[in-house]
């Protein structure tokens, strides 16, 4: 009777929680991997690891105003301590995001505009407005020493750029590899790339790296993008989604609000006599 009896316990939400996310997992790797040569075979751009700048005219404004984008996330990196690691916003980024090595501030998340962090870039923020289909972006900022282990992206229907802004003197110790194609980062240098390729990220320097970093729908064909969007709508209804939409919200509340106190305290040592 005991044993008939323990197995008819019940189980605690958070293990049916766990269990789903696995299990919620597995079903988006084999619907990706499913979904990764259609929508390759729809693409307007190819379907290479790095892909052509020539195929993205629209984005050279951000390149031409990378100085002003980088100024104002350096204006934000005088917040650092109140800047969240990756995997603090997305908790299924845990694997490749620890400690505080990779911090995060998030400008769009999941096509969603965080309004207040923009006000903290409002040239960037005008800058990607005009980026087509924009999905996400967000200051990337990885720590001296820190290493990125090879992982794969979500979506072939999204494309990665990167532009870097504040890059190490020792350049080619401070770099990323897209399959087998290694790149280096330079301020100023814009690349797109398709991360459902593997990739990994090494900074082997002792400065930090900045670099803007976003994603947007990949050009296809109709069938395709219809695809994608259907399956970005299914997305949200994920803890992939859910979770880092709750988190970026109270982070972004909470970086105001440290910002604001520091402006109050000048403020008041401004005014304080000599």
């Amino acid at each position: 009777m005991s044993s008939a009896s323990e197995n008819s316990k019940p189980v605690a939400p958070a293990t049916l929680r766990k269990k789903n996310r696995k299990r919620i997992k597995r079903w988006g790797k084999k619907l990706t991997r499913s979904m990764a040569d259609f929508l390759g075979r729809q693409s307007k751009v190819g379907d290479t690891p790095v892909i052509s700048n020539h195929y993205f005219p629209h984005l050279q404004e951000l390149v031409d105003n990378w100085q002003t984008i980088r100024d104002e996330a350096s204006e934000i990196l005088k917040h650092r301590d109140d800047i969240p690691a990756f995997q603090e916003v997305s908790p299924d980024q845990y694997r490749i995001s620890q400690g505080k090595n990779w911090r995060t501030f998030i400008l769009y998340g999941f096509g969603t505009k965080l309004e207040k962090n923009c006000a903290q870039a409002p040239m960037t923020t005008r800058l990607l407005e005009k980026v087509p289909d924009l999905q996400t972006a967000w200051f990337s900022i990885m720590a001296p020493g820190y290493h990125v282990p090879a992982h794969t992206g979500v979506t072939k229907g999204i494309l990665r750029a990167h532009i870097g802004l504040l890059i190490p003197k020792d350049r080619e110790k401070c770099r990323i590899r897209i399959d087998n194609e290694i790149r280096v980062w330079q301020p100023g240098e814009l690349f797109v790339f398709d991360d459902t390729y593997e990739h990994e990220v090494w900074n082997d320097t002792n400065e930090e790296r900045v670099i803007l970093l976003f994603d947007f729908d990949r050009p296809m064909g109709l069938a395709g993008r219809l695809l994608n969007k259907s399956f970005l709508a299914l997305m949200k209804f994920t803890a992939f989604y859910q979770e880092p939409k709750k988190n970026m919200q109270s982070f972004e509340d909470r970086f105001e609000a440290a910002t604001r106190r520091a402006d109050e305290n000048f403020e008041k040592m401004s005014q304080s006599p000599n």
